[in-house]
């Protein structure tokens, strides 16, 4: 890696090259300079070591036992792998590989959440080298019980959820919604499909008159709420994931949030879209008795202008139609309040 200004931080842990005035830090994986946990969490062995030093199960366990899948990985920046036990069938742990600085806040999320009886995923373990250890929630994603014949959980249910996240949540610190970027992902959106122009303008510009004035939020909120994020069981929600993006905001944000990733699945056979589309039917009248059923609509619709550049970004095989089918979405659902 390489900075415009030269080296800085933890690029004096990675080996230093130079031409002239140019630097690059250089390191070989898994012994990344800015994550210090990488290099014992990417081996059996040495993962085997963190879960006996921090007993994290009755018996001890060796690296034959372990199963390492990494799940993902953003180089100096963060990464996620699974554990699977041998002979503990369903015994799956995660394990967050962090940067230092940001390690303590992503902790004392989970355990903000916990005290208050959040069913987020349980802290097994906490090193000094960054790696929080997590046990696996229970019940499915609720990205996959949405195509199921029975109804996966109620949106009272959902919104019971957020409310239940304590107070402390809203002195952490904000982060922006997303409807505060929807200029810059319409110009995304624009570059890759010109002919998109002038309807992203329209629609830019009544996303962003609609909600101008209205105050930031100080309610504690998910920040990336969405059916990816949830777990259910027998009807009911049992766990939500990701909570390092929990803060202060407004409810509408992440029931928006919500709506626009439903709206936008990609690829359902027409069974599985009436199943979601029913779910959706379902869910928002009871969204619009908690927040405000335009601020709703145009936070949704800015949420799918973010979520309309990926598939260009990830080329899929037939991107142009994806995009229009989400610029349809969000234009059907302005087009509902302006």
């Amino acid at each position: 890696s390489a900075r415009a200004d030269g080296i800085s931080g933890n690029d004096s842990k990675a080996e230093i090259f130079a031409d002239g005035e140019r630097q690059m830090a250089v390191w070989l994986y898994p012994h990344d300079p800015d994550l210090p946990g990488l290099a014992r969490a990417a081996y059996p062995d040495s993962m085997a070591d963190v879960l006996n030093e921090h007993r994290v199960f009755p018996e001890k366990v060796a690296g034959s036992d372990l199963t390492l899948d990494m799940i993902g990985y953003r180089p100096r920046r963060r990464a996620v792998l699974s554990v699977d036990v041998a002979g503990n069938p369903g015994e799956r742990l995660y394990v967050k590989v962090l940067r230092q600085r940001l390690f303590e806040e992503v902790a004392l999320r989970h355990r903000l959440l916990a005290d208050a009886g959040v069913p987020a995923p349980v802290v097994a373990a906490e090193t000094s080298d960054c790696l929080l250890v997590l046990r696996e929630l229970p019940g499915v994603p609720l990205a996959r019980a949405v195509f199921e014949t029975v109804p996966p959980c109620t949106g009272e249910q959902l919104v019971e959820l957020l409310d239940a996240m304590p107070a402390g949540v809203a002195k952490l610190p904000r982060r922006p919604p997303w409807s505060d970027s929807v200029g810059h992902y319409g110009a995304m959106v624009t570059g890759a499909l010109p002919a998109t122009e002038r309807r992203m303008g329209w629609l830019v510009q009544a996303i962003s008159a609609g909600l101008a004035g209205i105050p930031a939020g100080d309610e504690p909120t998910h920040g990336d709420f969405h059916e990816g994020q949830l777990h259910v069981a027998r009807g009911r929600v049992v766990g939500v994931l990701d909570v390092d993006t929990i803060g202060p905001g407004r409810r509408a944000d992440d029931l928006a949030c919500l709506v626009a990733h439903l709206t936008t699945i990609q690829r359902m056979n027409g069974e599985q879209t009436e199943r979601v589309h029913r779910l959706i039917r379902d869910w928002v009248p009871v969204f619009d008795e908690r927040v405000d059923p335009i601020e709703l609509r145009l936070r949704a619709a800015a949420v799918i202008i973010s979520l309309a550049t990926g598939p260009y970004r990830g080329q899929e095989p037939d991107w142009q139609r994806e995009t229009l089918a989400m610029l349809d979405a969000a234009e059907a659902l302005v087009r509902q309040v302006a």
